[in-house]
């Protein structure tokens, strides 16, 4: 009977041990640095490709040279 005892309390340690694991790799997760950085990483490497990168320099260039031709004009 001590036994079982024993080993109940042992299951219930380790139990507490994987819970509090568990706790802490949540709260990791739920960080808000660490969502804002994981939000920032997946939007540099999104912007980082060529089709979007060349795309937003194109339409950069377009609204330079249409501010240019606004102010040209008056």
């Amino acid at each position: 009977m001590a036994d079982d005892t024993d080993k109940i309390e042992q299951q219930i340690a380790q139990a507490r041990e994987e819970l509090a694991t568990t706790l802490d790799q949540l709260a990791e997760r739920a960080n808000p640095q660490h969502l804002a950085n994981d939000a920032k990483t997946k939007v540099l490497a999104f912007l980082n490709r060529p089709p979007v990168k060349f795309g937003l320099i194109g339409a950069g260039g377009l609204v330079v040279v249409l501010a240019v031709r606004k102010v040209v004009k008056h």
